[in-house]
């Protein structure tokens, strides 16, 4: 997926996503997105990131790409940056050489050997996982102020 080849053990499934919207390594965004289509990030978004519901959306952050904001989508890679919460209603995959600074929400998970994650891993089948992320998300606001 990202130009290398993955050895047999890797969790990562990659896959041949056709990307309608492809953020450069040279832009910089400043704005939330709202996706109806599969998006992949090689440059800096500054602000959320979200699919509709209805849309079978992937989010791919490349090896040089940076996010400061929380991501929602249906299948979330990251292979830069992230500082943020990431919701991923069907898979997140962490090559790597990521890290994310944010909380997960996941229904499945694979990560690499390697991946920085500084947060908490929240399984999203869970109604109670939901709850202590909010109130979790409702301190860390609290202490901001």
């Amino acid at each position: 997926m990202f130009g290398k080849s993955r050895n047999k053990s890797s969790p990562l499934q990659g896959g041949n996503e056709k990307f309608e919207t492809l953020i450069g390594p040279q832009a910089i965004v400043q704005g939330n997105l709202r996706l109806k289509e599969s998006v992949r990030i090689d440059g800096i978004v500054i602000g959320d990131i979200e699919a509709e519901p209805d849309h079978d959306v992937t989010v791919v952050i490349g090896a040089q790409g940076q996010v400061q904001g929380n991501i929602t989508a249906n299948f979330v890679v990251v292979a830069g940056h992230v500082i943020g919460n990431i919701v991923a209603r069907e898979r997140v995959e962490l090559p790597s050489q990521c890290r994310v600074e944010g909380d997960i929400r996941y229904t499945s998970i694979a990560i690499e050997h390697g991946a920085t994650i500084l947060g908490l891993l929240l399984h999203r089948d869970n109604v109670q996982t939901d709850l202590i992320a909010d109130m979790t998300q409702k301190k860390i606001e609290t202490h901001k102020k």
